[in-house]
């Protein structure tokens, strides 16, 4: 999930078709690692001196790739963070469910300009709320105004007061917890506010149209396709499997075991640097979507009083690259973020392809971000990181 906080809005607030012609993963693996971008060990180390135990980080330079880590996975053990660990992708989960709904598009079986009435009958409605006028392009893109519950303290008492970090949310209870809500603006289409509710209702239309599972859906459709072996999307389950780093609130309190179920196709998935990077390679190389799809996933709409520009699950900004006369011109980055209890990640790529980086860090404070306050140690380092791996 990303609550009230924006990450991408708080990094930037600190600088002022079907699957064709991919890779094979194991050429992937094949590939022999490059030196790390000038720069980017420091940086994750300054973010570690910072504040956060460990930090995982992939970078890409056209074909050469790099990897770094630096503190510790598990505070209690001292095991070192890897690059090979996973972590709670959170809201970077978004831009797997509209890639889906994208695909289904292009295959004819919907259309974004489909209401939400027409998938979901009788699912939108009340106090204001009428899925007869939203479309699911208006999901997609945070500009439906329906209600955020997961912006409550009172929705995470079960987790965060009475410690049961186990508890269940289904996504028809939480869709039906918006609903008891006004929308936040008189129309949709008339306003912008990032909502997981919005992505809840995308899961739901996914299993609608295809009478199958959301997730089973991704893995058909991205994860086996691309052989994103350590990404997976728990429904329940509140545990970490496999080699992982260890997540943590800002008092250092683990918080690695937490039910993903509140947060679903809104951001329950788990995956690895590479992984993600393997992913939006594909995805802003073209290579997940048919051409007018591509297009829609990159349309964006520019809510105000931020620098960051949101399309159909993912975001475009410009990254400042140096100050000054001398400096060098911001670069164009599409981006993706997520932070969700004990985790904060981010994976951008260059507008041409050519860069990348994906980073992952074992803070989040949920309690601290639903007080509206920064849910994570604000690293300069985690910006110098961005610099060194896509300025040049």
């Amino acid at each position: 999930m990303r609550t009230r906080t924006g990450i991408a809005a708080l990094w930037a607030g600190l600088c002022t078709v079907a699957v064709t012609g991919l890779l094979p993963a194991s050429a992937l693996a094949e590939r022999a690692p490059a030196p790390p971008p000038a720069g980017l060990t420091e940086s994750i180390e300054q973010a570690v001196a910072d504040g956060f135990p460990g930090v995982v980080a992939y970078a890409r330079n056209g074909e050469r790739e790099s990897r770094v880590a630096a503190g510790v996975a598990d505070t209690a053990t001292g095991e070192r963070a890897r690059p090979d660990q996973r972590f709670r992708i959170a809201s970077n989960t978004k831009s797997f469910v509209s890639t889906v709904l994208l695909q289904l598009e292009g295959e004819g079986r919907l259309s974004l300009g489909d209401s939400v009435e027409k998938w979901l009958p009788g699912v939108v409605q009340g106090n204001g709320n009428d899925g007869r006028t939203i479309t699911l392009r208006q999901l997609l893109d945070h500009t439906s105004g329906i209600y955020d519950p997961t912006t409550e303290p009172e929705f995470f008492a079960p987790y965060l007061e009475h410690h049961d970090r186990d508890h269940l949310y289904t996504p028809r209870e939480v869709v039906a917890r918006a609903v008891r809500h006004a929308p936040a603006f008189t129309a949709p289409d008339h306003g912008w506010e990032y909502s997981n509710t919005n992505y809840l209702l995308a899961g739901l239309v996914i299993e609608a149209v295809t009478h199958r599972s959301a997730s089973a859906e991704i893995r058909r459709r991205i994860l086996d396709p691309l052989g994103l072996k350590d990404t997976s999307f728990p429904l329940t389950d509140p545990v970490v499997r496999g080699p992982h780093l260890h997540g943590y609130d800002l008092k250092g309190q683990d918080v690695t075991r937490f039910s993903p179920s509140y947060d679903w196709t809104a951001g329950a998935m788990i995956s690895t640097v590479d992984d993600l990077a393997r992913f939006h390679r594909a995805l802003f190389g073209g290579k997940l979507l048919r051409p007018a799809q591509q297009r829609e996933l990159l349309t964006t709409v520019q809510p105000a009083d931020t620098p960051v520009a949101y399309g159909l699950g993912v975001q475009r900004m410009d990254l400042p690259c140096g100050s000054g006369p001398d400096g060098k011109p911001p670069v164009g980055v599409w981006l993706t973020d997520g932070g969700g209890p004990g985790y904060t990640s981010y994976s951008l790529t260059t507008v041409d392809g050519e860069r990348q980086l994906v980073i992952a860090a074992n803070v989040y404070d949920l309690g601290a971000d639903l007080k509206h306050q920064a849910p994570f140690p604000l690293s300069k380092g985690i910006l110098k990181a961005q610099t060194a791996a896509l300025c040049g």
